[in-house]
């Protein structure tokens, strides 16, 4: 995965996530939606035919005493720990 920051403001971050596709980023928006002092979380994907990136571009913008690089860290610690329970509970089940 190859991360490339588009803009970086206080309370707005803009970051493309190379290699990634809906699945992924729809798990990540979730996440960030569920954080505290995370007003907006979406993405971006410009389908190759437009002639635009083909990786997609996460936006982040937060509240004022939330930096939205601290709410991607925080999402991204729940999305592995969510990610590490389904596949223990998965081996379980099998």
């Amino acid at each position: 995965m190859d991360l490339l920051v588009v803009d970086s403001e206080e309370t707005e971050l803009a970051i493309e996530i190379g290699g990634e596709d809906h699945t992924f980023m729809n798990v990540l928006k979730g996440t960030l939606l569920e954080t505290e002092g995370v007003a907006v979380a979406t993405y971006d994907v410009n389908p190759e035919q437009s002639g635009g990136q083909t990786d997609p571009i996460l936006t982040i913008k937060t509240e004022e005493d939330t930096a939205p690089l601290d709410a991607l860290e925080a999402a991204a610690g729940r999305v592995s720990e969510k990610s590490r329970a389904f596949r223990e509970a998965f081996e379980a089940a099998a």
